[in-house]
């Protein structure tokens, strides 16, 4: 009877183990279920490899996207699947947004830019000065931006505050005004396209160049920027835990994409 019961124990034990194993099984799957969801249909984490949209996005920025701003494309999803064309819930964005879209140059990469061209519009650069239909848009030099400042080797740059036609106003950063960009033909935005330049207007690869970027399809918008959530300046190694304290940037937490 003692052995029995020392069998029966082991049993018990032995399922209590497999049961256990079996919900942590099925609470990861649900927490990948649900993070999908979320990075699909809500919010996707990006972060900022280049300085081309300085000051206002930074290396080492990383930020959330709104996928629901813009509607969904296969664009929206894991892997481009499922393939379809169009937009489902498509909303189109405004003049001044933030956002992020598929290079339609080079497939499989993300690119994030302001918009500045809507469908029909007619865009140039003169003089460094963004001309919009024809008008320039209005510009104010305020005091120069600092690049990298806890480096040995920090840059100051020219600032301005730009103003669009429907009063989106965002800081930029200029130079020169007679950089190989600062002079540009009249670029005539097609319908269902878009017309993206980086805020840094100097170090940009951006709508101005047809043979890399060119205009963005309505389809390839991946949503709008909206929220920082984490920032890491150059001092930051993720090998060396004691400098995530000394290189976050503690005030662009949380901080608002404009």
């Amino acid at each position: 009877m003692a052995k029995m019961s020392s069998n029966t124990s082991e049993e018990q034990k032995e399922n209590g183990l497999i049961a256990e194993a079996w919900d942590t099984l099925k609470t990861v799957f649900w927490a990948l279920v649900i993070a999908i969801v979320f990075r699909t249909f809500l919010f996707e984490p990006f972060n900022i490899p280049s300085g081309s949209m300085y000051p206002n996005l930074m290396v080492g920025d990383y930020m959330f996207v709104n996928k629901s701003s813009y509607g969904y494309s296969k664009y929206s999803f894991l892997f481009g699947f499922p393939p379809f064309e169009g937009r489902v819930m498509g909303s189109e964005p405004e003049r001044g947004d933030v956002a992020v879209f598929r290079n339609p140059k080079q497939d499989g990469v993300d690119y994030v830019k302001r918009i500045v061209g809507l469908p029909g519009d007619r865009i140039q650069v003169k003089a460094g000065v963004l001309h919009i239909n024809g008008e320039a848009v209005k510009r104010r030099r305020i005091e120069d931006y600092v690049i990298n400042p806890e480096t040995p080797f920090p840059k100051s740059i020219k600032q301005y505050v730009e103003t669009l036609p429907n009063g989106k106003s965002y800081n930029i950063l200029e130079e020169t005004d007679t950089a190989y960009l600062d002079n540009t033909k009249v670029f005539i935005v097609p319908e269902g396209h878009y017309f993206g330049m980086g805020d840094n207007r100097d170090n940009s690869s951006d709508s101005r160049v047809l043979s890399s970027v060119g205009y963005i399809p309505f389809d390839n918008l991946v949503g709008r920027a909206t929220n920082l959530f984490y920032s890491a300046d150059s001092r930051v190694k993720w090998y060396l835990p004691w400098t995530w304290f000394i290189g976050t940037r503690y005030d662009r937490l949380l901080h608002s994409v404009d």
